[in-house]
């Protein structure tokens, strides 16, 4: 490294490649737990495949972010979908599969998979 502008190169061009978008008030987010419980039980694999996902399809009106604790580590790892106008839905115990079908279903469909709901889990 060189320069300054080539680390800003460098963190533009990686910044790309995770896949954050900026979030827009019209837009899907997608939040990922990402607190050490939720990195034990998995939640890097199902942040990395929602991020390809988005990038490979080219979603520029959904922004997959990540958080700390969300406060459930039991039902780890957590994706919680916030659509405009809607309530907040919160996917427990996610795989990277089950990730791909909530994106598939419920960010692009439109349909929540309660299957995969926190409400759908004992208490």
């Amino acid at each position: 490294m060189k320069s300054l502008e080539e680390l800003k190169a460098i963190r533009e061009k990686m910044q790309g490649q995770v896949g954050f978008r900026s979030e827009n008030e019209d837009g899907t987010r997608v939040v990922v737990g990402m607190a050490t419980c939720g990195i034990a039980s998995g939640a890097r694999p199902v942040l990395n495949e929602l991020v390809k996902q988005v990038n490979d399809r080219k979603l520029t009106d959904v922004a997959v972010t990540q958080t700390g604790c969300i406060g459930l580590c039991q039902y780890e790892p957590i994706v919680e979908v916030y659509k405009p106008g809607e309530e907040k839905v919160t996917y427990v115990k996610m795989t990277a599969d089950k990730a791909v079908e909530v994106l598939e279903k419920h960010v692009l469909g439109g349909t929540v998979v309660e299957d995969y709901t926190l409400n759908k889990i004992k208490l």
